[in-house]
């Protein structure tokens, strides 16, 4: 996603000519807002199991998001009340604690992902878990290993085995902690899960490891990318630094925008079920639909004039894409949001501002399967005043 100008404008350009379309692996690709929403919908239709369509792989036991309801919504209920609006807004103090100390210790010149986007939601996500503070790099590790696969053909089955190389030792991790809290159970989510029960019966040590990995990436992935995004699209429209700093009330909606902007999952897979039809196109059972939410976010039939940064949209509802929907809706976004929201709260009250430094050499963009910055060098204003 390094050249970003180049997707948007390709997108555009699918959007108009070939909304509905298939590429030389098979996979079917949908480009416009009523069609990814219809296919992210109708979970009868297009399964979140990617393993139906990849030769000789095997569905993942306990990892959420690639099942299907009902047992979807079995597994979804053992961890919703940890995700509540209410449970969330209580975890306030905790995460503006962590955001002031990082950013006291970043100095005026960091690089954000570094220094802030990357510990903050890993350093929330881990304690929500019960894991130990001094395990926490090695998340990222994983994480970035994970987020930097090429995926040329996603039905590729060596695509599979890459994948599962690099989670297995996470997932290994996990499975340990979650047999010490079957022994010894504490107040957090990895003894939520093994103590639970789904349709009458309890996790096993794999699923609810499993499940335990499929949280603390999407954890903490997101609202990673989305930080990044959030000071690099405020660094290229500044005037909304003002606006942020003289009233913290449009804080909320700036970062839907930029959800919207540069959602940080630019595309969601799913695969079909059957036959189906997508924008009056025939598509076969057994393929794997692959659903472009950036492009989506950039429909003119969904969002007046797209491709302008406006917070005064207030998104919401069927038209805000960026965490996926229906049932899928992803369970951490109201985390994401806070912590997103505090952190850009923080940056502006000890800062003022951010300013991206775009000849810095360690400026760098994720390739493929998040849009954002792996790297984001920034300065405070007075520091970029001082190198003139």
């Amino acid at each position: 996603m390094a050249d970003e100008d180049a997707l948007l404008n390709w997108l555009a350009t699918m959007r108009a000519e070939h909304p509905v379309w298939q590429d030389q692996y098979g996979v079917w690709h949908v480009f416009r807002h009523a069609d990814v929403r219809q296919v992210l919908h109708d979970t009868g239709t297009f399964s979140s199991d990617p393993n139906r369509v990849i030769e000789g792989a095997n569905p993942t036991p306990g990892m959420i998001h690639e099942i299907d309801p009902p047992e979807h919504r079995a597994l979804r209920k053992v961890v919703s009340s940890a995700f509540t609006p209410r449970t969330i807004s209580d975890l306030e103090p905790r995460i503006r604690e962590v955001t002031r100390s990082l950013l006291a210790d970043a100095g005026d010149r960091f690089d954000l992902v570094d220094a802030l986007a990357f510990p903050l939601p890993v350093t929330i996500i881990a304690e929500l878990l019960g894991l130990p503070r001094m395990d926490h790099e090695r998340f990222g590790d994983w994480s970035g290993a994970l987020v930097d696969i090429q995926m040329d053909d996603p039905t590729d089955p060596a695509l599979v085995e890459r994948i599962m190389e690099i989670l297995n030792p996470l997932t290994s991790y996990l499975q340990d902690r979650c047999r010490e809290r079957r022994v010894e159970p504490g107040n957090d989510l990895c003894s939520r899960l093994v103590l639970a029960e789904v349709d009458g019966r309890a996790l096993d040590d794999e699923e609810a490891g499993n499940f335990s990995t499929a949280l603390l990436l999407a954890g903490h992935i997101t609202t990673t990318v989305l930080l990044g995004n959030v000071v690099r699209t405020l660094d290229e429209h500044p005037a909304y630094w003002d606006i942020a700093a003289e009233d913290p009330e449009h804080i909320p909606s700036i970062i839907e925008e930029v959800l919207r902007y540069r959602p940080p999952f630019p595309q969601m897979q799913r695969t079909t079920t059957k036959a189906a039809e997508i924008g009056g196109v025939a598509i076969p059972a057994d393929v794997m639909v692959n659903c472009w939410v950036v492009s989506a976010n950039r429909d003119s039939e969904a969002h007046e004039e797209p491709d302008r940064f406006d917070p005064s949209r207030k998104i919401g509802g069927a038209a805000q894409l960026s965490f996926g929907h229906g049932v899928h809706f992803c369970l951490g976004a109201p985390l994401a949001r806070l912590e997103s929201q505090i952190a850009l709260q923080e940056i502006i009250a000890r800062y003022g501002r951010l300013v991206v430094d775009r000849d810095d050499d360690r400026l760098r963009h994720f390739d493929q399967i998040v849009l954002g910055t792996r790297h984001l060098p920034v300065r405070a204003p007075s520091a970029a005043t001082q190198s003139a």
